[in-house]
């Protein structure tokens, strides 16, 4: 395949990357363009014009690949095909020549800390004796106790229960997540090779770039004895690099591998960490030119409504930018979570799970207020340096779909937990494209994950001519961040109460935001967009503005 005929209507920046306002497709609840109630490859294709006319630069497509959707498509069986539910390679050749010839980049997601266990190798491993070439490209141990019946350490997954599951000749696999998803041994080089075969296989069908799933696992300290983490919690992992699981330094050698391969290509492939790293210059390293160039924060994702908050994570995420020469991320919402309309308009401290559990009834969500919020905060983070990362259906003010039926639920983490935690399946349903059409226009058949009748009113189609929608205030923020940024920094404008968050960009573009319970005055020049209606010409509560001040 060649590239250069991807690259009409882009140029061949090798920087598009730092300043990119990214929008994350899932491609099972996108668009369905077979009327089997799962989105797919040509479905995503025929909204590329919706896809430009946001003001997106490039799409962040989440796996497509051959996959039993043990855990939505993250446990991968073949890593160079297309799930044939979703498409096929001429499909992906379509979508990627199409968003390309609408200037828009495509980032791919690669799944390396574990596959499938429906991969041609996990099925040899399987077949295969204890101590044998086949199981030494996963992680198989005798397990422990008189009769091995024990796992082989007290290791956790991600989803719930031992990260350990026995097979039949006695052994034990690891996996961090579900069992369908067994962890590589990434000390074999055999299976070092074998990704950096997968990196060109998509760069030479001319994707733009990587987003790495679980990069901060794949390196384990597996000498024996196995040894305890320092905590049961796989979400908690030590700033040392000392954790047997995660964070470790060793991951940034396979990195330097991959970084070899990602700059054999003009412009290099761009690539972005999903690390879950304790501190900021822990994560820095990720981001290192050296290694894959940047690397997510999700601390805004994970932050109150607050000023004191936001502001933190903002100086500390821009300086360790300054420390690795990449730039920040800033991301709100993902597949991974409740979606951030939601989040805002529930009480701080809020167990999200056990508010899932309640059907979204306990505690009550105020939509009013979190739209309104979530609103704001996208605007305060589109102004920031950096890259922004956007999740299909925020830019619908779409919420957290929370009262989905049990019988419906497809999240690993629902069996996993004993039915104690819901999952991620009520951010992931299918988007709603017109009110008036069954299914809302996402599919002609029943959807894989059910809409609520609320969905009509948010429908791309209803959005459309209302100049206040939600839709249209995020193609109005990313038009003009396109036009107003420009060098990655940015100067704190005091003076406000502490319940203001107030910068100025080079060119003289101000964000201001309004935290607090009254109006704010707005500096002099022109007010050239707010995430809600002004009061008197002031900045009321959880609204934001930019102005461009007179010169």
């Amino acid at each position: 395949m060649n590239a250069e005929f991807h690259q009409t209507g882009l140029s061949p920046d090798a920087d598009w990357w730092r300043q990119a306002a990214v929008y994350q497709i899932y491609p099972r609840s996108f668009a369905d363009s077979n009327a089997d109630g799962l989105g797919d490859l040509p479905g995503i294709t025929a909204k590329a014009s919706y896809l430009q006319s946001l003001g997106i630069e490039a799409v962040w497509l989440s796996p497509f690949y051959p996959s039993a959707l043990a855990d939505g498509g993250y446990d991968v069986d073949d890593y160079r095909d297309v799930d044939p539910r979703l498409g096929t390679l001429e499909d992906f050749d379509g979508l990627l020549a199409a968003l390309h010839h609408a200037g828009i980049r495509l980032i791919v997601d690669i799944v390396p800390n574990h596959s499938s266990n429906r991969h041609v190798w996990f099925r040899e491993a399987l077949a295969a004796p204890p101590g044998s070439a086949a199981r030494e490209r996963y992680i198989f141990r005798d397990g422990t106790g008189p009769d091995g019946s024990q796992p082989p350490s007290d290791w956790l997954s991600h989803f719930g229960g031992s990260a350990w599951t026995q097979v039949a000749d006695g052994q034990w696999y690891l996996h961090l997540f579900s069992p369908e998803q067994p962890d590589f041994n990434w000390d074999n080089p055999e299976v070092r090779e074998d990704f950096l075969g997968t990196l060109r296989f998509w760069s030479d069908r001319g994707v733009d770039g990587f987003r790495v799933d679980v990069a901060h696992g794949m390196a384990k300290d597996l000498s024996e004895p196995l040894r305890s983490r320092p905590t049961p919690d796989p979400r908690i992992t030590p700033d040392d690099g000392t954790d047997p699981l995660f964070d470790r330094d060793d991951v940034h050698r396979i990195f330097a591998e991959w970084r070899k391969v990602l700059n054999e290509y003009d412009p290099p492939r761009a690539a972005v960490a999903e690390a879950w790293a304790p501190t900021a210059p822990r994560r820095a390293l990720y981001a290192r030119p050296t290694g894959l160039g940047q690397a997510f924060n999700f601390d805004l994702l994970e932050a109150n409504w607050e000023p004191e908050t936001f502001g933190t994570i903002i100086a500390t995420n821009l300086a360790e930018a300054g420390l690795s020469g990449a730039s920040s991320t800033w991301v709100l919402s993902s597949h991974d979570v409740v979606r951030h309309a939601s989040r805002y308009g529930l009480p701080p401290g809020v167990d999200f799970q056990a508010w899932l559990l309640s059907g979204g009834s306990s505690p009550a969500e105020d939509r009013n207020v979190g739209l309104a919020r979530a609103r704001a905060a996208t605007l305060l983070m589109l102004a920031l340096p950096g890259s922004s990362y956007l999740y299909q259906g925020e830019e619908l003010g779409l919420f957290e779909v929370a009262d989905l039926p049990e019988s419906v639920l497809q999240d690993p983490i629902w069996a996993r937990t004993g039915q104690r935690e819901k999952g991620r399946d009520g951010c992931r349903v299918p988007l709603p494209w017109t009110a008036d059409a069954p299914f809302f226009g996402f599919s002609t058949t029943q959807p894989h994950l059910p809409q609520p009748a609320w969905f009509g009113p948010l429908s791309v189609a209803s959005q459309d001519a209302d100049p206040g929608s939600t839709l249209q205030f995020y193609r109005r923020a990313l038009r003009l961040r396109r036009k107003l940024r420009s060098a990655e920094t940015l100067s704190w404008v005091q003076g406000h109460r502490p319940d203001v968050l107030h910068f100025v960009r080079p060119g003289g573009w101000h964000s201001i935001s309004n935290f607090g319970p009254e109006p704010v005055a707005l500096p002099e020049g022109e007010v050239v967009i707010t995430s809600g209606p002004l009061v008197k010409g002031t900045l009321p509560v959880d609204t934001a503005a930019w102005v461009i001040a007179d010169s």
